[in-house]
């Protein structure tokens, strides 16, 4: 379980990485009222990487260093290669890393 756990942390980290290198990380969070949405992904009130930086790594940070049970399946990937389709920056090693990502909470 650790070795997941530790998988998981380590691809997060290259997530938070890449955002910051695409010029995508923000160094405030949104307004608590985006974070509320009740749609899917909050896709109304968030992009799709405030989503991923601000709920999804987020999220799991905070169950890994609690040492919570993990979600056991994730489906982040197809939703981002949707939503940047049409992003002028190379997105590719993000949508394969949010791919890692998927499998490996995906059990």
């Amino acid at each position: 379980m650790a070795d997941r756990y530790n998988a998981i942390a380590d691809r997060l980290l290259g997530i938070e990485k890449e955002l910051r290198r695409l010029g995508f990380w923000e160094e405030r969070p949104p307004a608590r009222d985006a974070l509320n949405s009740a749609l899917p992904f909050c896709y109304d009130t968030l992009n799709v990487a405030q989503w991923v930086q601000f709920v999804l790594i987020a999220r799991l940070k905070a169950l890994i260093e609690a040492d919570e049970p993990l979600p056991r399946e994730c489906d982040i990937a197809p939703y981002a290669e949707e939503a940047l389709r049409f992003e002028e920056k190379d997105t590719d090693r993000l949508l394969q890393m949010l791919r890692e990502l998927d499998r490996l909470l995906t059990i």
